[in-house]
């Protein structure tokens, strides 16, 4: 275990490159995981980090304690002052632990198959982040993440995830044209005029969900890969929701309609009650 209070330390100057720069990221092929769960998420799976980067105050936080045992014994940690680890921190709030880990080398430039998310121009972290969580709960395993997105193992966009990277297959800079080519089943996109509402729509099938930027929605190229336009019925005042809200709207009524025979046969028959 290495002690550092100095911001002219490599290892401190290495973190903070991490913690800032996206090209940095790329080239060393690194990033780092902020937080108690995503640490533990990472380590629960196998995967030992290169590095774990912990605070003073935070070696003596019990979950932590039991992070630094679990990474093993003579394995590479560091403790940062207070103050360095809040400079060293991709957050606001730094959690007082981080780790260093190897960016998972790029999936093949095919799909699997089954549901999918395809991602245009998804600028937000935050956005991304809630986009990869709410995927993976979904049961989606695929997700396509076009020129103009955020870099999707960004420290933020992990946090933001909440360990849903591990359960996801992501593509990113993908040539979603040719990836789509031959999907076996529908390309929806959502549209505030089309003609068919979501919840009127057969979602039943494996489906490619195309979501857009945040302000500008889908490219002209993307959107023209849709095989189905679907609107989200919207009552109220709001002439747009955010596109992780949309999203979740969109899957969880897959989820629903996936679910539905199942619930029915499980429903009680009421005409046997009366």
């Amino acid at each position: 275990m290495k002690h550092i209070r100095s911001a002219d330390n490599p290892g401190f100057k290495l973190l903070r490159e991490l913690a800032g720069s996206a090209r940095e990221r790329r080239r060393l092929g690194q990033t780092l995981l902020d937080g108690v769960h995503l640490v533990d998420a990472w380590l629960a799976r196998g995967l030992r980090p290169v590095q774990l980067i912990v605070s003073e105050s935070g070696s003596a936080q019990p979950e932590i304690a039991a992070l630094m045992c679990r990474h093993g014994e003579g394995a590479d940690v560091i403790v940062l002052s207070d103050a360095l680890f809040a400079r060293a921190s991709p957050v606001d709030t730094p959690s007082g632990v981080l780790a260093r880990i190897d960016i998972p080398p790029a999936p093949a430039a095919r799909l699997a198959g089954g549901n999918c998310i395809v991602l245009d121009a998804v600028q937000d972290a935050g956005n991304l982040g809630t986009l990869l969580r709410t995927a993976a709960a979904a049961g989606v395993r695929e997700v396509l993440l076009g020129e103009g997105c955020a870099q999707a193992w960004s420290p933020r966009v992990l946090r933001a995830g909440m360990g849903a990277h591990l359960a996801l297959t992501i593509h990113e800079h993908a040539a979603i044209g040719s990836l789509l080519a031959g999907y076996r089943g529908q390309i929806v996109a959502t549209r505030p005029d089309a003609g068919h509402s979501l919840f009127d729509s057969d979602l039943r099938g494996p489906l490619a969900w195309l979501f857009g930027n945040e302000g500008a929605g889908l490219s002209p190229q993307v959107a023209a890969l849709a095989t189905h336009e679907v609107r989200i019925p919207m009552p109220g005042a709001a002439e747009s929701l955010n596109v992780a809200a949309a999203a979740a709207v969109c899957l969880f009524e897959q989820v629903r309609q996936n679910a539905a025979p199942q619930l029915q046969k499980h429903q009680p028959d009421r005409r046997r009650q009366t």
